[in-house]
């Protein structure tokens, strides 16, 4: 699954704090070790409950790591985790919300999670790599560059042809 993303923005210093992504900025590309549906569960009076905590459901998919890491290599994007959200993050407040219960989140996008459900349902693997088109958070249109994160993907996604051509799951 390709395409384009929000990227959750590094923080001041440009280094993570320990069991958090480091960020992805804009033009950035970011390779999904877990695809995770950020908001598939129940709101309740303590707070959000994914499907998991209320007894049904996955949430999260684990692309094969070493597939991972092979394409993380080949494009140098970090990895990280992948949200799939059904509705795109519009403030502050939910960025931070998504964050701190993601720590690992590097972006959001819509598809990823659908994707990796039917690559699981037929029994192959599944692989997620997004371009940052736009920080998550408040909308500010003027702010996406979706010609960039195209082109970043389009450039990154040539450099996965070799891997995905001489990767063979039954090595494992």
């Amino acid at each position: 699954s390709t395409g384009i993303a929000g990227g959750f923005a590094p923080d001041a210093t440009g280094r993570a704090a320990p069991g958090t992504a480091p960020g992805a900025p804009v033009g950035s590309l970011v390779v999904a070790d877990e695809i995770t549906a950020a908001d598939l569960g129940a709101e309740t009076g303590d707070g959000f409950l994914p499907v998991t905590e209320l007894g049904f459901g996955t949430v999260t998919h684990r692309p094969p790591e070493p597939l991972v890491r092979a394409i993380a290599a080949a494009t140098g994007a970090p990895t990280g985790t992948v949200l799939t959200v059904s509705t795109v993050t519009g403030t502050a407040a939910r960025a931070g919300a998504l964050r701190a219960r993601h720590p690992r989140a590097l972006a959001e996008a819509m598809e990823g999670f659908g994707v990796a459900e039917a690559a699981a349902s037929h029994g192959v693997p599944v692989l997620e790599l997004r371009a940052v088109s736009n920080p998550v958070g408040p909308r500010d249109r003027a702010a996406w560059r979706i010609g960039d994160a195209l082109a970043a993907l389009t450039e990154g996604f040539g450099k996965t042809a070799p891997v995905l051509e001489s990767w063979n799951p039954h090595e494992l």
